[in-house]
């Protein structure tokens, strides 16, 4: 079972890279389009990753049972 979770927790810190690799990519555009502020985009994708390490880690404790 413990094999199962790992794999799933690898998947899962992949995607919040992508996540975060994405975010990056909307600030540099803002940035190179002159915007002052923080795109909408950015924001959630920021949040996104954030529950997506989050129930990567809940994975890893599960690994601790």
């Amino acid at each position: 079972m413990a094999g199962e979770f790992e794999e799933l927790r690898v998947r899962l810190e992949s995607i919040a890279e992508e996540l975060a690799d994405l975010a990056m990519l909307r600030l540099r555009e803002s940035i190179d389009a002159g915007g002052a502020e923080l795109p909408v985009d950015e924001r959630r994708l920021i949040r996104a990753r954030r529950a997506v390490m989050k129930a990567a880690h809940l994975l890893e404790e599960a690994d601790d049972f």
